[in-house]
C-alpha cells in the first residue's frame, strides 16, 4: 500500500528504542531520502512525494537537534512533534487545494478522472481525516508526554493514528468505487 510507503520514516522512527532517538531520527531521514529518490526515479512528482519531502526536512532538523544534544527538552514531546508536523504538512496541502493524497492516488486512478470536481473532492475529504488524525494524536502524544511519557501509550497513539486513516482510506475508496461502478452499470 502506497501509504505505507510515504509513512515508512515515520514508522522506522515509532519502532526505533526511545533511548536511541537520534538514531531513529537518523534512520528515518534515511529512509525518506531514499524513498525521494527512489520514487523521483520512478518518475513520480512532487505531488505524489509530499510527504515524503516534508519528512526529510523534519528529520533532518530532528537528527541534528537530536545529536547536538541526545538530552534535550524535545525528546519526550518528539512523537507531539513528528504528528504535529504531518498535520502541518497535511493541513496546508487541504489549504492550498493539492490535497497531499491526490498524487497519491493518481497512480492508481484513470487520467480520465484527475481533472473531475470529484476526483479533488474525495481526496479533500480523505486528507481531512488524515489530518484530524494527525492532529488528534498530536494531542493526545502532547499531554502523554507532559504526564510523563508512557512508552506504550504513545506507540498505541502513534499506531492508531496511522492505521485509522488508512483504514478510512481504503473503505471510502471502495465505497467511491461501488457508486462509480453503480452509475455505469
Amino acid at each position: 500500500m502506497m501509504y505505507v510507503r510515504s509513512f515508512l520514516p515515520w514508522i522506522v522512527y515509532a519502532v526505533v528504542p526511545s533511548g536511541s532517538w537520534q538514531w531513529g531520527a537518523l534512520a528515518a531521514l534515511v529512509v525518506a531520502i531514499a524513498s525521494i529518490v527512489v520514487q523521483t526515479r520512478a518518475g513520480r512528482g512532487a505531488d505524489a512525494i509530499t510527504i515524503e519531502i516534508g519528512s526529510s526536512v523534519f528529520f533532518a532538523a530532528l537528527t541534528v537537534i537530536a545529536f547536538a544534544d541526545p538530552d534535550s527538552g524535545l525528546h519526550p514531546y518528539s512523537a507531539a512533534l513528528a504528528n504535529g508536523t504531518l498535520a502541518l504538512i497535511a493541513g496546508i496541502s487541504l489549504a492550498i487545494r493539492r490535497p497531499f493524497t491526490l498524487g497519491i492516488a493518481k497512480q492508481t486512478t484513470p487520467r480520465e478522472f484527475w481533472d473531475l470536481p470529484e476526483f479533488l473532492k474525495i481526496n479533500m475529504i480523505i486528507t481531512s481525516v488524515w489530518t484530524a488524525s494527525f492532529v488528534v494524536s498530536a494531542v493526545a502524544a502532547t499531554l502523554i508526554a507532559h504526564a510523563g511519557g508512557n512508552v506504550a501509550a504513545i506507540v498505541t497513539v502513534q499506531v492508531a493514528g496511522l492505521a485509522i486513516p488508512i483504514v478510512f482510506t481504503k473503505l471510502y475508496v471502495a465505497h467511491v468505487e461501488a457508486k462509480v461502478k453503480a452509475l455505469f452499470s
